[in-house]
């Protein structure tokens, strides 16, 4: 029987915790990793094994994945092998912090779907983005039996220093460490032959894109509005939320009568999730989730990168034009934009409105105009 690849392109959290973890309990015989950080590759390749930590309910759990190798793809030889790994892997996923990062990938990975164009391989894109699959595709190249698939990751998941725990290192030699939540549904894109796959973790769904929406402009969307509503109270875990009832009671609010009935509406008849009831269960659900007390998510993590996250689609944004767009005003959801528009930009109301203009210069005007005048009355 032929032997079965896969290989993962950047070692963070996701990658180690969803599908290195997934390729393992799957039966994988090679798993492979690529990378550009020098120390983990190196620390890795003298191990040749991972430990990711896993908040269950009550405790940390660290499982141990063994026969790992990883390459780093800035180094001449080790690219010549990960070309040769992705010209014959049968599943790949792409982990990066961005979209943006695929065009590192043209030089190495184009050239070697090119050698083996017939291949039969799936690609996973699991950098956070609705259209991520897509620009993954149109980067690469389009091959016949190539599967560019986007993935709905709503298993949270933190980077920790040592020094701060005594959970265990990713590998003896690091003082960094991964931790991802029990959680572990993901759902993906399908595609001709996937289920003989039998990849543990994985859920392909024909109607992906209602829960693409459902994980960045409800998911994010509350995440966010609970971290920035929480940092202006001077946390710094989103555990020490479940101490400030009237941030659980604005953001279960929000989630559940403004993003919640928004994507019902959206998506009526989609899944159960789309419904009143079947919503406000996944919104209890994953509201306990974002204050585990296990996982102790950093509230720094969850509001980095506020230009990012301000974006016309992105999940603070994102989430508010949806709202509008079904006859929803959502007003939390803009009391936290607000908050966090002031903090990017500074105080006034003509920084913040010229500010977001600038960040929002490639969407039409016209909308752009009506979301200012809803968000500054």
């Amino acid at each position: 029987m032929k032997e079965k690849i896969f290989l993962g392109i950047g070692a963070g959290p996701i990658q180690t915790g969803i599908f290195v973890s997934g390729a393992s309990n799957s039966g994988f015989d090679r798993i492979v990793l690529a990378d550009v950080d020098k120390e983990l590759v190196e620390a890795i390749k003298l191990s040749q094994s991972i430990t990711v930590n896993t908040a269950e309910y009550n405790e940390i759990v660290a499982n141990t994945y063994s026969n790992i190798e990883i390459y780093n793809s800035s180094v001449p030889e080790d690219l010549e092998e990960l070309k040769k790994v992705a010209a014959q892997a049968n599943v790949i996923c792409t982990a990066l912090p961005a979209t943006s990062f695929y065009k590192f990938l043209i030089p190495w990975l184009k050239d070697a779907f090119a050698a083996t164009p017939d291949f039969q391989r799936f690609v996973y894109a699991a950098e956070n983005s609705t259209t991520a699959a897509k620009d993954l595709k149109e980067t690469i190249g389009d091959f016949p039996s190539t599967y560019y698939l986007d993935t709905v990751i709503g298993k949270m998941s933190k980077v920790f220093d040592t020094s701060d725990t005594n959970q265990a290192p990713l590998t003896p030699r690091m003082t960094r460490g991964h931790l991802v939540e029990a959680f572990n549904t993901i759902y993906t894109e399908t595609a001709p032959g996937i289920e003989e796959l039998e990849f543990q973790g994985l859920y392909p769904k024909t109607n992906l894109k209602s829960f693409e929406y459902a994980k960045l402009y409800g998911h994010n969307a509350a995440h966010f509005l609970m971290a920035i509503l929480a940092s202006e109270q001077g946390c710094t875990n989103m555990d020490q939320v479940q101490n400030l009832p009237d941030i659980m009671e604005t953001v279960s609010f929000a989630l559940k009568n403004e993003c919640g009935a928004a994507l019902c509406q959206k998506f009526k008849g989609d899944d159960e999730l789309f419904t009143k009831n079947g919503f406000d269960q996944y919104a209890n659900e994953l509201i306990y989730r974002m204050t585990s007390k296990t996982l102790s998510d950093s509230i720094d993590r969850v509001i980095r990168d506020l230009d990012r996250k301000l974006g016309w689609e992105d999940r603070v944004i994102g989430s508010i034009r949806l709202c509008l767009e079904q006859g929803v005003m959502p007003e939390k959801l803009i009391s936290g934009a607000l908050i966090a528009t002031k903090r990017y930009f500074g105080n006034g109301s003509d920084k913040m409105i010229n500010g977001l203009k600038n960040l929002w210069q490639d969407a039409p005007d016209e909308e752009v105009e009506n979301l200012i005048r809803i968000m500054f009355p």
